[in-house]
Order: structure tokens, then sequence, then C-alpha cells
């Protein structure tokens, strides 16, 4: 790309937007795959429903782990293939290769593997991704690219979660001997694998990047500040941390409760830990660097942390358990072998893809939301949409009239999806755009993590161990969400998308 005879990133056509977004409809087809059947993969191969959400925990501990590093190394590399777009073709290889292998694992452990694998990969290729949007796009282009980004989301994960579904219908069998998959669901992993490959390497294949002196001496690039030397109270904080981590710890051991608990311990611990780190050491390093800037994180942000906790908790409640509510509420199975669990399980993934098939209209309705109602309103009515329909699981009975609260689920999935982004992208600035994607990724993790230690202690212990009322639980989790929108501040003045 060119940067002659001018000083601001120049707008870029239709199909350069496409082409830079099109291995999200690859990414989410792999993420939807694993939403939708990665726990009919553990009660498959034995799980007992209250193991499921810590063997989920795959899924956020890499998130968590992988992109702020991801996002700090990709703001620093430069090489032929450019800034983000080697780790968008490493991420796929690795994906692909997993999805291969995770419908044929042998043992529920080996799925567990694959699980971290496959959710690792793909987050080595989401965070730079979502980058490479803020790093192309001038600002006025942003949102348009973040609502492109959405649709190819929902076009990739309607597809791939009616795949075992479709093919079923397509007379592939969905039977199974025990402890085995169905070739639905087998073959429905192979074509995401192919997909995923695809689409990813098109984008590497069909876009071009600004080399790091060209990004920086773009006009409308905000600028990259090193971050202010930690106060000394981060070291104090960090005792605070640790020790309520081990009183944490202690309290879990001596009432003698579910030890999935112990890994909220262990995250108060962790937290405290890096601050301590990052408060002694003397050394500017990827750690320090990545604590310094999550701690001096800009407003806009700040405030947007707990209304993304609020929806991902909810939604990793959704991902988790659906599958097990409606198999078990609305088709009245718990064999795994039974033609009724089978049907009852695609007839989730068929839900899953109703809701990202309501995304669409969704993400096209959004910018006219915005423009009259501001992102912020918009945000909230979308949110409340989404609670609606969780809670609506508890009352509806027929498995058909299910696909109604999909709609409200959808309108909350497009706006989590964009408007938290819109709100957020012009804040930040382009030297650290994928160390502040990575650092808000941490707020989509950290509840799916608290998801998967809390759920089931808390369905053991207050709701007969029912999958259902984890629905319940998502459902007042998106309503807190929705409150909480109302104390972000206006972005930049620019609370209304043009």
């Amino acid at each position: 790309m060119s940067t002659s005879a001018t000083t601001n990133r120049p707008p870029v056509g239709f199909w350069q937007i496409w082409n830079m977004c099109f291995g999200f409809v690859g990414l989410q087809f792999g993420l939807a795959l694993q939403n939708a059947n990665v726990s009919r993969i553990f009660h498959t191969l034995g799980a007992s429903i209250d193991d499921i959400p810590a063997l989920w925990i795959a899924a956020p501990l890499t998130g968590l782990l992988v992109q702020p590093i991801v996002g700090y190394c990709s703001d620093r590399t430069w090489g032929r293939l450019g800034r983000r777009r080697p780790y968008l073709l490493a991420g796929a290889i690795i994906a692909a290769l997993a999805l291969i292998a995770m419908p044929n694992s042998p043992t529920l452990w080996s799925a567990a593997a694959l699980l971290w694998i496959l959710d690792a990969a793909i987050n080595v290729s989401m965070g730079p991704l979502r980058s490479f949007v803020g790093d192309q796009l001038p600002s006025s282009q942003r949102p348009a690219g973040f609502a492109m980004q959405t649709l190819f989301i929902a076009a990739g994960a309607v597809v791939a979660s009616l795949l075992p579904w479709l093919l079923a219908q397509c007379g592939v069998s969905n039977l199974s001997a025990a402890g085995e998959m169905p070739d639905t669901v087998k073959l429905a992993f192979y074509l995401g694998a192919a997909v995923l490959f695809g689409t990813l390497a098109w984008t590497v294949l069909s876009t071009r990047e600004y080399p790091p002196d060209a990004l920086a001496a773009f006009e409308d690039t905000t600028p990259t500040t090193p971050p202010p030397p930690l106060p000394a109270r981060v070291r104090y904080k960090g005792l605070l941390w640790c020790a309520a981590g081990l009183a944490a710890f202690l309290t879990i051991h001596l009432s003698r409760t579910d030890p999935r608990l112990y890994l909220l311990a262990a995250g108060l611990f962790a937290y405290g830990a890096i601050q301590l780190i990052a408060g002694y050491s003397r050394a500017r390093n990827p750690i320090t660097a990545i604590i310094a800037d999550l701690l001096t994180m800009p407003t806009i942000m700040r405030q947007l942390v707990p209304v993304q906790c609020f929806s991902w908790f909810a939604l990793f409640a959704m991902w988790i358990y659906t599958t097990a509510a409606v198999t078990g509420v609305h088709f009245a199975a718990t064999d795994t072998g039974s033609a009724a669990y089978n049907d009852g399980a695609n007839w989730a993934g068929v839900l899953f893809a109703a809701y990202n098939g309501f995304a669409v209209p969704a993400a096209m309705l959004i910018p006219w939301m915005t423009r009259r109602l501001g992102l912020r309103l918009s945000h909230l009515i979308n949110l409340v949409l989404g609670g609606c329909g969780l809670l609506s699981f508890l009352l509806i009975r027929d498995p058909h009239w299910l696909l109604l609260s999909m709609v409200g689920v959808g309108f909350a999935w497009a706006s989590i999806l964009s408007l938290p982004y819109a709100m957020l992208s012009d804040s930040v600035p382009a030297g650290k755009m994928g160390v502040y994607m990575g650092i808000f990724n941490l707020f989509i993790v950290i509840p799916q993590l608290l998801a998967a230690s809390a759920l089931g202690f808390l369905l053991k212990t207050f709701f007969g161990n029912a999958p259902i009322y984890a629905l319940l639980i998502g459902g007042v989790s998106l309503l807190l969400a929705a409150l909480c929108v109302l104390r972000v501040g206006d972005v930049a003045g620019k609370d209304r998308l043009s």
C-alpha cells in the first residue's frame, strides 16, 4: 500500500475490507464447531454434567495467556508477510490440524488436550486479525470494518453450527457406537478444517500491510507513548491480591467445598503475583510492558470492563450448557447413544446457527440504531434482548419455539462483536493496537474462567445440577451487562456512528 501524497490513512474499497475480514469466516467456523459440539464430545467420552465446565477451562485460559503475548509480539513484528499475517497463517495451520483430530479423540483427556491446542491456535490468529482493521482503516471506516467482521463471523457460525444437522438430512449417519462420535460430527470437523485454513490463507495472500514507519506517520494515528512508571502502590496491591488468593484457597480447603473453586483462588493469587513482578522489576520486558499497559488502560476500556465481563460470562454459560439443557429438558434424553439425544444435540446446533443467523440482520440494523440512539443505548437494548432470550428457555417447552429465543440472543451477539470495539478503537494507539486488543480480550476470557470454575458449583448447590438453570444465570448476567453500559462515558464525542 502506498502512503504518498497523503497524511492520513486513505479510504479503502469494499473488496479490500472484504479481503482483510474474510478470515473471520474460517475462525468462526472453528469456534462454532467447538462451541456447538465440544460439550457433546466430552459427554460422549464419559464426562458428567458437573465435569464439563472444568474441561472447558482450556478455551478461556489459552485466550488469557496467548492473546496479550501474541498482540505484544505482533506489534513488534515485520517481515516478508508483514506484521499480523505471519500469525494468521501459523494459527490457521495448527487449528486446522486440531479440528481434524478432535472428533477422533480416543479418550476424554485427549479431547481436552486438543481443545487447548485448537483454542490456542485460534487465539494466535484472532487478535492479529482484529488488529488488522485498526491498522489498515481510517477512523471513519472502522465501524464498517467491524460490521463486516460481524457479518463474516455470523455467516461462518451459521453454516458450521448447522453442519451436523445438515449432514444428517443428507443421509450421513447420526448414530455411533458408545464412546465414538457419529459421522455427521466427524465430517463437519473435516470440512471446518478446510474452511478455516482456506479463508485465512485468502486473507494472508490478498492483503498488504503498512510498514511500521508509514503507520506511525499518519496524522490520524493515536500517538504511541510509553506507559508511565508504575506507582509503588502496585506492589501493595499485589500483596493484597496474593493474600486474598491464599485466604480463598484456605477457605475452600477448610470448607471442603467444590474443588473447581480453587481456580478462583489461583486467579486472585496470579493477578497479585504479576503485579508484584511488574512492580519490583527494573527491566523493561514483555511482562512488565503488558502489565503497565493493563494498569494504565484508556478510560473507555476501563469502563467497558464490567460490560464485557457480564456479557461473556453469559455467552460461556450458553455455550457450555445449551446442549445438555435442550437434550435433557426439550428432548427428555440423557443417554448419549440414543436417537433422541443425538437429535436434541443436533437441534442445539441449529439453535446456535439461528442466533448467528439472526445476528446478520441485527448487524445491518445496528448502524441505524446507533445513528438514532447512540452507541451506549443501542448496546444496552441489544443486551436486554439477549437476556430475555436466554431467560425464555425456562418457559418454552416446544424446541421449535426456541428459535424465537435466539432472535434476542442474535441481537446481543451482533452488538457484543461490534459496539464495544467501535467505542474503543479511536482511543487505542496504533503502535499498541495488538497489545491493547489482547488486553481487551482478557475481559472476555476472565469471565469465562469464572464461569468454568463457578457455574458447576452454582448449579450443584442451588439448582439441583439442572443445566437449564445455567441459561437463567446467563440471562441475568446479560441484563447486568446492560445496566453497566450506563457507566460508559461518551466516546470522545462520537457516541453516534455516522
